[in-house]
């Protein structure tokens, strides 16, 4: 089941929609490299461009993250 999550992005409000299990990956990758989840989505937001929404650039960061990991 997907589940609206809510944070802040350089100072504005926005949501995102996303499977439980994506958002724990975000939690695990962002304890992994020393962050605070919040940092990381700015991050991943910041390297999105303007094409995509946030919800489908944060799951393709776990997908991408987990294909790392797995070589």
């Amino acid at each position: 089941m997907i589940r609206k999550y809510s944070t802040t992005l350089h100072g504005h409000r926005t949501s995102f929609s996303l499977e439980p299990a994506f958002h724990d990956e975000l939690k695990a990758i962002a304890e992994a490299r020393g962050l605070p989840l919040a940092a990381l989505l700015r991050e991943i937001d910041d390297a999105r461009g303007v094409e995509g929404n946030l919800s489908s650039a944060l799951r393709l960061h776990v997908l991408d993250w987990l294909k790392q990991k797995a070589r």
